[in-house]
């Protein structure tokens, strides 16, 4: 048995009926229950002012942590947006809303905005709640402490079926949420995946205490909960998927111009961008560079796309092709920091020695933490203090310099050690 599962041992076999297991007695090999109805039932679906308030109401009055969640329609929207809020708190119970009936949730985040609010896998949700008035002061991230604790699976599935026991029925994870009215299973699967987080929160909470990593979790909790809204991307559709075949700026510019029009297209109708024209079409005109709509619709992905659609994506083309050398693309794209770590060995070998040797530190301090490496310190900051390590290689200005990419002081205090014998040995090696 792992560290990890010790936590699913200590709690008593789970319950039917949603009632949370209690710390008295193994649980551990026993076959899990299937999780099938909320305890109270399936809450009606808040979608006007007056249920909004007294829902609001009850929450504020509720004690304890809240469990948090929102499902966006990924794939058939455009954009990010939250279409359910789930929330569950002791003495409030369980809710759901509608965020489109309901777009300004911030009375009902001010209300509970002193609690901590537990979420999976935090930062996916927290944009979406963001942009309808709902922001943690403090937060409890149950996917970040299971990897902080050494699971190897932390979804939150597999993390409630191995510390709780009970498994949660995940088929409507993909659905389109935009859809109204919603279907009850969908709702059951919603109101399902808050009833137990809390409960989760406590098992992680006490395993991360026994591992001696609860300040640790704390502090990447924190982190989260003040981190600033990210900043849009620099050409986004650089990210298109087959770009590695386009090579040339006439070809990398018919990609821009397609990616902006389906966007602006997507944005309109509000779809999902992949509905209005798949990435391996766009890649497919670029390298072909048609002359004319009938030469497009014989590609790859134009094929059921009607006249005046081809049109549109044809007159797309036409300005990348008639754009000056000037004002297309170039290549690749201008990235802050060191060069792909492939490109080391010729442009600074001693670099390189360094970030060997820095990545072979940090994969045995990982493996003895039990936890990924990414999460004891990130890929990023490991390449940048390699590729311009501080002029002193000792503790002190190693863990400064680590602290200015935004390690955590646990990081530092775990990295330095590893980074500084890594830096002196790519100093002792060039």
């Amino acid at each position: 048995m792992t560290d990890a599962h010790e936590t699913a041992a200590d709690l008593a076999p789970p319950t039917p009926g949603g009632a949370p297991p209690e710390e008295a007695g193994p649980a551990a090999d026993r076959a899990p229950i299937p999780l099938l109805e909320p305890r109270e039932g399936i809450p009606p679906v808040i979608a006007d002012a007056e249920a909004l308030a007294e829902v609001t109401a009850a929450f504020a009055a509720g004690t304890g942590p809240v469990a948090v969640d929102a499902e966006r329609a990924s794939g058939y929207r455009y954009g990010q947006r939250a279409y359910l809020v789930q929330l569950r708190r002791e003495g409030a119970g369980s809710a759901l809303i509608d965020p489109v009936a309901c777009p300004d949730l911030s009375a009902l985040g001010a209300a509970v905005g002193d609690a901590e609010w537990v979420l999976h896998a935090a930062t996916q949700d927290l944009p979406c709640l963001r942009e309808i008035g709902m922001v943690p002061t403090r937060l409890f991230d149950t996917e970040l402490a299971g990897r902080l604790a050494g699971f190897p699976r932390v979804g939150l599935g597999a993390m409630v079926e191995n510390v709780l026991g009970f498994v949660l029925e995940k088929g409507h994870s993909a659905v389109d949420w935009s859809t109204r009215p919603l279907p009850e299973p969908w709702l059951r699967y919603a109101a399902l995946d808050v009833e137990l987080l809390v409960d989760l929160r406590d098992a992680l909470e006490k395993e991360l205490d026994r591992q001696g990593k609860l300040e640790w979790a704390h502090q990447e909790f924190a982190a989260i909960a003040a981190a600033p809204p990210a900043e849009p991307r620099k050409d986004p559709w650089r990210r298109t998927s087959g770009m590695h075949k386009v090579r040339r700026r006439r070809q990398l510019g018919v990609v821009r111009e397609l990616w902006q029009t389906r966007d602006r297209v997507a944005r309109r109708r509000d779809v999902s961008p992949g509905k209005v024209l798949g990435d391996a079409a766009i890649v497919e005109a670029a390298l072909a560079l048609p002359a004319d709509a009938q030469a497009l619709g014989a590609l790859q992905g134009f094929g059921r796309v009607n006249r005046r659609q081809l049109e549109q994506w044809q007159a797309a083309v036409d300005r990348a092709r008639s754009l000056p050398e000037s004002a297309l693309p170039l290549p690749g794209q201008q990235v802050a920091g060191p060069p792909p770590p492939r490109a080391w060995a010729d442009k600074d070998p001693a670099a390189a020695a360094r970030l060997a040797a820095a990545r072979t530190g940090v994969s045995e301090l990982a493996e003895r933490l039990a936890m990924p490496q990414e999460n004891v310190i990130t890929p990023d900051t490991v390449r940048r203090v390699c590729w311009e390590p501080p002029r002193a290689l000792d503790a002190e200005s190693v863990g400064a310099a680590l602290a200015s990419y935004g390690a955590r002081p646990w990081q530092v205090e775990q990295v330095t050690p590893v980074l500084v014998m890594a830096l002196q040995a790519g100093a002792d090696a060039s």
